[in-house]
């Protein structure tokens, strides 16, 4: 039994004995309604967007169902300071102000997804957005809470697995689908809570997913790959080269994404009690996926190009627990741990698996919530980690290793009223070691060691009750990862040679933000403006060499510059009837830099986005229109990208008045089949956005 295995069942052994003690207020949830957009729950004490020190964003409800896309990054693609990696359609991680991979943490209800999605780009996100009951972008002194180097955000995703209150009828049931045309979408999510008497409530839930390959709006590679791809193929022949590969073929490719279907599905059940004063709940979740990964194509004499897929499949169990202590000292104690065993293999075009990845992970946390004393309120925990990761294969580009972190934080605030003080510290150890097999040699072995401190302090001040400013610095530290310190060799996923360093040291930043959140009659009023300062960033460049047919990427340590902007808005423009006219907006950009190297890799250009609507009790429609800046800010070898704009339409509908948990939308997404193509994406050059996409979509509760 591994280290983390022990730690899960003792874990939850523990929290079932405990059960009887532990505590939630029913009433603090309901399942017909769910907290508004404008509040952000995520951190022990709930805080109006208003209130917060930095931008983080809430998505839920309608909001939600009409975002919702196969994976997290394209769920959250129009969220202010928020992009996608794109790596395909099935597996798109979000991009936080530019910072990916483990700079950006997704998190289930507080912890990790336990996947080895920070592992590379082609890796999906173990989490399903159809089961998704709530998503949030936070962001400023509550992200330590969870991570120690937050500059982006965290993406929190909650579900209803382990139940939070009891139902008011004899069960509830949640239920959405949908069907999205570019790829032959078809989805289906349901979830179903019933009391079962003695303060016990039964949860179960599933879904089902399945596309084809990817309609796209024009050719599959980039016009600098399609001139590269037919300059090649106007080279004589080479009667060394691989055969299979056509360059004129790959130039002419168009219309359609190849090896970008994918068909998942999820099962889960949860259980919990919930007593006067107390909850505690335990779930088992699995999660099943076969996707494509789009090839890149060989464009040069030398480079191999290969079509994988993945096979992924995740077990996991998840216990909650929380005491309301009703004290003088402390209002309440919160526990939330969980367990996963995920693996997946990369298939090869017969069928064959080439690499197989194997991650046992545990994670585990408690929070403290203090008493409110006057205007001084906050909350204090701890954190564990521990990660068995392995791959196996020919092509494995990882040693095995293992990882394990202990943090301890705390969040306090002072609430004056008109000024406001919150402040927060955290402090993780790290361990991180690599045991490379007896054939293995080109791996480093042997063990890494990092302590970092975090620390954010922030002030605002409400000029009225409509208008907040404030400011927030942060100075964060964060442990190289495995894949970062480890890597040499060659990924299939990512079509890539990937080279780590062993001596990475630990990477720093400073960060200062400033915010303004207003609202008023008929309009609303959120921006920022940010600016972080690393000391020994970790970026990868594209040296321009070939490994084993593969373009080799380096990991490297330098200074760095990020800063840039985020603003959206809502106006009320005019009333007809039942029916209000509403504009909104929103934009963000982002400038990265790395001192004496230039422009940092893959960060999204500047983004405008507008939207007119009409909203009414039974009736809401929408038009949008999104552009995107060309890329003009190059890494070394980064090819460029494109500007675009794509136009987007909607109608919702609720069927039954004064009803809004049923919800039917019918969207238009790209209605003129544009060949969009993300700069932040790997695989950009050889992946488009999806084409002209025709979707219907619907919720209903019982």
């Amino acid at each position: 039994m591994t280290l983390a295995s022990r730690l899960a069942l003792s874990s939850s052994l523990a929290l079932i004995l405990a059960a009887p003690a532990f505590a939630e207020d029913a009433a603090d949830a309901d399942y017909h309604q769910t907290p508004t957009n404008d509040i952000i729950v995520s951190a022990p004490i709930q805080r109006d967007r208003m209130d917060v020190l930095a931008n983080s964003v809430a998505i839920s409800g309608e909001k939600l169902l009409s975002m919702v896309r196969p994976t997290i990054g394209e769920t959250l693609q129009h969220t202010a300071g928020v992009s996608a990696s794109s790596f395909g359609p099935n597996a798109s991680r979000p991009i936080l102000r530019g910072l990916s991979g483990s700079r950006a943490p997704v998190l289930t209800d507080g912890i990790g997804s336990i996947d080895v999605s920070n592992t590379s780009a082609d890796h999906a996100v173990v989490i399903d957005p159809l089961l998704a009951d709530r998503i949030e972008v936070v962001r400023g002194p509550e992200a330590l809470l969870y991570d120690s180097a937050p500059l982006g955000g965290v993406v929190n995703v909650s579900d209803k697995r382990i139940p939070r209150a009891i139902p008011d009828e004899a069960f509830h049931a949640d239920f959405t689908g949908g069907y999205g045309t570019a790829a032959n979408e078809r989805t289906i999510g349901g979830a179903i809570d019933a009391p079962v008497g003695g303060g016990f409530v039964v949860h179960a839930d599933g879904s089902y997913l399945k596309t084809g390959d990817l309609d796209i709006g024009g050719h599959v590679l980039s016009r600098s790959a399609r001139a590269d791809a037919l300059a090649s193929a106007a080279l004589p022949a080479d009667p060394d080269a691989d055969p299979e590969i056509d360059f004129g073929a790959n130039a002419a490719l168009k219309d359609k994404l190849p090896n970008s279907a994918a068909k998942t599905w999820t099962a889960g059940a949860g259980v919990a009690y919930i007593g006067d004063r107390g909850s505690f709940g335990i779930s088992y979740g699995h999660y099943d996926s076969l996707y494509g990964i789009p090839a890149r194509y060989a464009v040069v004499p030398g480079e191999g190009q290969e079509a994988p897929r993945l096979d992924v499949l995740q077990n996991r169990v998840d216990a909650r627990a929380e005491i309301e202590t009703g004290g003088d000292l402390l209002k309440s104690i919160r526990i939330r741990t969980g367990y996963a065993h995920y693996r997946h293999f990369e298939l090869e075009e017969d069928g064959a698996i080439g690499t197989a990845f194997y991650n046992d992970g545990f994670e585990g946390r408690i929070d403290v919530v203090q008493a409110d004393r006057g205007a001084w309120r906050g909350s204090t925990g701890a954190q564990i980690t521990v990660r068995d990761f392995n791959v196996i294969g020919e092509e494995a580009f990882l040693p095995k290793s293992q990882t394990d972190k202990l943090a301890f934080f705390t969040l306090q605030q002072l609430d004056y009223g008109a000024f406001k003080v919150e402040g927060a510290l955290r402090y993780e150890r790290a361990n991180s070691s690599a045991s490379p097999l007896d054939n293995q040699s080109q791996f480093f072995s042997g063990k890494r060691s990092f302590d970092s401190f975090s620390g954010s302090l922030g002030a605002s001040y409400g000029f009225d009750d409509n208008w907040r400013a404030g400011v927030n610095v942060m100075r964060t530290e964060r442990a190289p990862t495995p894949e970062e310190l480890f890597a040499n060799g060659p990924h299939a996923g990512t079509e890539a040679f990937e080279i780590g360093d062993p001596a990475f040291d630990t990477e720093r930043a400073w960060g200062v933000e400033a915010v303004l959140h207003g609202k008023g009659p008929g309009f609303t009023v959120h921006a920022s403006a940010y600016h972080n300062w690393y000391d020994s960033f970790i970026y990868d460049i594209r040296t321009g060499a070939l490994e084993d047919g593969l373009p080799v990427y380096l990991n490297q340590q330098g200074k760095a510059r990020f800063y840039g902007f985020e603003a959206e808005g809502t106006l009320d423009i005019a009333t007809i009837g039942d029916y209000t006219i509403r504009a909104d907006a929103l934009g963000d950009y982002i400038h990265a830099n790395i001192k004496s190297v230039g422009p940092a890799p893959r960060i999204p250009p500047l983004r405008l986005l507008g939207g007119l609507g009409v909203e009414s009790d039974r009736i809401d429609g929408r038009v949008e229109v999104e552009w995107v800046d060309k890329a003009q800010r190059l890494a070394v070898n980064e090819s460029p990208t494109d500007s675009y704009t794509l136009v987007n339409a909607s109608l919702t509908f609720h069927p039954f008045t004064g009803d809004k948990t049923t919800s039917i939308i019918l969207s238009a997404n790209n209605i003129f089949d544009v060949n969009a193509r993300r700069h932040a994406s790997f695989l950009k050059d050889f992946a488009p956005l999806a084409g002209r996409d025709f979707r219907i979509a619907t919720r209903f509760s019982l």
